[in-house]
């Protein structure tokens, strides 16, 4: 019996959907290469992908395409320690999202800014963008994120040397743990909360 195969074997597996969608489009392309140089650590590679792919997606009037690069054109930024040439990619992004009204990208880009606020200094910047995140989190009835937010709130009062706002803000993280009867985590942020108030 002949074993004679009419198809490449690669192509039995499940196609994968976003390089089928990339298959005409270069800007997608770009965009998948940067992703990919991303993940290697290979960030001037995928500066210049993700480059690329905002051109292209320009070209084409897409907007999710311009954000989406934007967004990751800001990451690179962020890995290389370029923290106001993120926020310029960041703000663009968060631009488009807020346009479309996409609550949960403007806050994946609000975490971004923060942190690059914070790596600057600018800290009454990444306070703006915490406490717009804590509203999302409010909104969403997601007790999970108000914490880690707030924990985050409560270290930039500590850079800020404001140690009574900081150990206000780890006594309402205390107090929602305390709610969810978390006790250890209770007790671990009234500690800090205790140990700020006595510095």
């Amino acid at each position: 019996m002949s074993s004679t195969f009419t198809h490449p074997l690669d192509s039995l597996g499940p196609a994968d959907p976003e390089k089928a969608a990339a298959a005409n489009n270069p800007a997608k392309q770009d965009y998948l290469e940067g992703r990919e140089q991303f993940k290697k650590g290979e960030y001037a590679l995928a500066a210049m992908a993700f480059h690329n792919a905002l051109k292209g997606f320009e070209e084409q009037g897409d907007e999710a395409g311009i954000a989406n690069a934007s967004d990751r054109l800001g990451d690179v930024c962020l890995e290389r320690q370029e923290y106001a040439a993120a926020l310029e990619h960041y703000k663009r992004a968060y631009a488009i999202c807020e346009k479309e009204g996409d609550s949960f990208s403007i806050l994946a880009l609000n975490k971004k800014m923060a942190a690059a606020h914070r790596k600057l200094g600018e800290f009454d910047k990444a306070l703006e963008y915490a406490f717009d995140m804590v509203e999302h989190y409010q909104l969403t009835k997601d007790p999970k994120g108000m914490v880690e937010t707030l924990a985050v709130i409560a270290e930039l009062y500590r850079e800020m040397g404001d140690n009574l706002k900081a150990a206000d803000t780890y006594r309402t993280v205390a107090s929602i743990h305390k709610n969810f009867k978390h006790q250890r985590k209770f007790e671990e942020f009234t500690a800090l909360a205790d140990k700020l108030e006595r510095a």
